[in-house]
């Protein structure tokens, strides 16, 4: 039998973070890196990932920075192609992408509301796709959801609840296509309220009440807490886990 601590040791694998460049992302990239995997740096802002990628060097890991667009098939297959053309393999996907909107329902104009989708949900699919087609058995793909795709908001923010909704179906069917047929695990997580880019612009008399209501934990989640996650489902730790999402919210989808 394995040392359990050894189960969530990602050595020789290689990862793949959409949403790199800052927030969530970056500490993502820089937790699988200290389980041990070389890490392919991917989004939009390219001018940002160089300092990721220096932290993900400084584990003691190789890093790799590519300019990719989630909303395009294309420029996803291409990210692929320089992770297989770098390090030969793509052994997980942290699907991070994402954008989010608080625009009321009866302003929201088309262009809004699909922008959000084609990041959120579509984006998803086409990073999920891209990776999927040279993942080997015992492979995962980590999609980041939101905590608002099983619970109410206290914004109004009908696009971002549906897309992230939206990428807990798709979890569902992924895993059921590809962890049997090709032995590729497809879990979700379900952040609740962290630190990042989105959470700062909400005023903190706004925010923190809702958390002390809205939960049991009654706060702001840490980056910590998340990685801790994400490397648990991109890892043998969770081998007989798939199809499942994984609420890390301070309770607040229970509560």
């Amino acid at each position: 039998m394995p040392n359990v601590l050894d189960l969530f040791r990602l050595d020789g694998k290689v990862a793949v973070v959409t949403g790199a460049s800052s927030g969530l992302g970056a500490g993502f990239a820089v937790a699988l890196a200290q389980a041990g995997a070389d890490v392919v740096l991917a989004a939009r802002r390219t001018d940002r990932l160089s300092e990721v990628a220096g932290r993900v060097r400084a584990e003691g890991t190789r890093a790799l920075t590519v300019a990719a667009d989630v909303t395009d098939p294309d420029s996803c297959t291409a990210m692929v192609e320089a992770a297989t053309g770098e390090f030969g393999r793509v052994d997980v996907l942290v699907n991070n992408a994402g954008v989010g909107t608080a625009v009321p329902a009866l302003r929201e104009s088309p262009d809004e509301f699909r922008r959000v989708i084609d990041v959120n949900l579509n984006g998803a699919y086409w990073a999920a796709q891209a990776c999927g087609r040279v993942m080997e058995p015992g492979s995962s793909i980590v999609n980041i959801s939101s905590v608002l795709a099983l619970v109410k908001s206290y914004a109004p923010q009908a696009a971002y609840a549906a897309s992230k909704a939206g990428v807990l179906g798709l979890t569902r069917d992924l895993a059921q296509q590809w962890s049997g047929r090709k032995g590729i695990r497809v879990n979700a997580i379900a952040p609740g309220y962290f630190a990042s880019e989105m959470t700062e612009e909400i005023p903190d008399d706004v925010l923190l009440p809702f958390l002390k209501q809205a939960s049991p934990l009654g706060r702001l989640g840490v980056q910590h807490e998340l990685d801790a996650a994400v490397v648990f489902l991109a890892s043998r730790a969770s081998s007989y886990i798939t199809g499942v999402t994984l609420a890390v919210d301070g309770g607040m989808s229970g509560h």
